[in-house]
């Protein structure tokens, strides 16, 4: 009962640090395709070599943002693994109480559906 308490509020822990890298990940995300996108419609007026600076330097914004993506990609399907070992774990130590609960589920479930087929 303790290893499952500690597991909980450490799933809560971690899910608000996740919830917070999530917002900062998006905010980057956008700061960089924003940057990139303005450098890219400034170059499309110019020619030569400056012109091919700025869409360098754009596609390297780019390239950053993709790259930060599939970071926080890889972050949330390790999350996802942790979380349903988490809950794999919770099942194997409380079966009975799992079973209650998924029963008291179907039964909602149930009664929610038969009253909406009555009215």
């Amino acid at each position: 009962m303790l290893d499952t308490t500690r597991s909980n509020l450490k799933a809560k822990a971690h899910s608000y640090e996740y919830d917070a890298h999530a917002a900062e990940a998006q905010s980057d995300l956008k700061a960089l395709v924003r940057d990139a996108q303005s450098m890219l419609s400034a170059a499309t007026g110019l020619t030569g070599e400056k012109a091919e600076e700025l869409r360098s330097r754009g596609m390297d914004l780019l390239d950053r943002a993709l790259g930060k993506a599939n970071r926080y990609q890889d972050q949330a399907l390790e999350r996802g693994r942790e979380l349903a070992h988490d809950a794999d774990v919770y099942v194997r130590d409380n079966p009975y109480r799992t079973l209650a609960i998924a029963a008291g589920i179907g039964i909602a479930l149930g009664v929610l559906l038969s009253r909406g087929k009555q009215q």
